[in-house]
């Protein structure tokens, strides 16, 4: 047992002078977040609480600083989805196969929504995607509106950039810089149910995410409805640097 626990002291220390070093050496810069958890984990091959730990004598010797704020994102079977990097691609990272079926890509012409999210005009993008894991069941349906400009307005006859969302969102220009978001648990409607190849009233859960860029522009809202046997709300409180 001691040596297990000395194990576990000497990984702690090796990681914490390896970043104090970084950090020393301007690696990282006084403003500059460190790389997530699950990144160093992977870089020193140890466990998140070893990182956890590591992070904590940081902090405590103020080479990084702690914000406060609490975060929440969602994790597909326990890993971390990164809306900026698109579901589709954090689920793939995380070893497992998704495919992702458009189910509708057109333009929207909607005023109410337009003073609903407080877009500059009334013409939107709408995009429904499906996605299945494992060339099984579909886990999760969005729903999403998005400015009608440049490359978005272009998708609606040329498609979506490399099938993508968020390399479309990228390509016309638009940097989502804040979100909101809302989860609740809802049963699932009739022709929902059918998409997803669910019986009538599973609960599912509903997420509701509204994306802004730095200036406070309308980027994106999405609607989502996920099996709640895979995906999961993480609540983070502070940000370590």
């Amino acid at each position: 047992m001691y040596a297990a626990v000395m194990a576990v002291s000497s990984k702690r220390r090796v990681v914490a002078d390896a970043l104090r070093e970084a950090i020393a050496t301007g690696r990282y810069r006084a403003g500059d977040r460190l790389p997530g958890e699950h990144d160093l984990a992977e870089r020193f091959a140890v466990s998140r609480g070893t990182i956890r730990a590591a992070l904590a004598d940081l902090a405590d010797e103020e080479y990084i600083a702690t914000r406060g704020g609490i975060g929440s994102l969602v994790t597909f079977d326990g890993a971390a989805l990164d809306p900026r990097d698109g579901w589709a691609r954090s689920i793939a990272a995380s070893g497992t196969e998704v495919t992702t079926r458009i189910l509708r890509l057109e333009r929207l012409d909607d005023s109410d929504l337009q003073a609903e999210v407080d877009a500059t005009d009334r013409t939107f993008v709408a995009v429904d995607r499906l996605r299945c894991v494992d060339g099984g069941r579909p886990v999760s349906l969005e729903r999403s509106v998005l400015p009608y400009v440049g490359r978005l307005a272009a998708a609606t006859t040329d498609g979506l950039v490399e099938d993508s969302l968020t390399a479309t969102i990228a390509e016309a220009g638009l940097v989502p810089a804040t979100a909101e978001q809302w989860i609740d648990v809802v049963p699932l409607e009739v022709d929902d149910a059918a998409l997803l190849d669910r019986p009538a009233g599973t609960p599912f859960l509903r997420s509701r995410r509204l994306s802004r860029g730095a200036d406070g522009s309308f980027v994106e809202r999405v609607d989502s409805l996920l099996d709640p046997a895979r995906f999961r709300l993480h609540m983070r409180f502070g940000t370590a640097r």
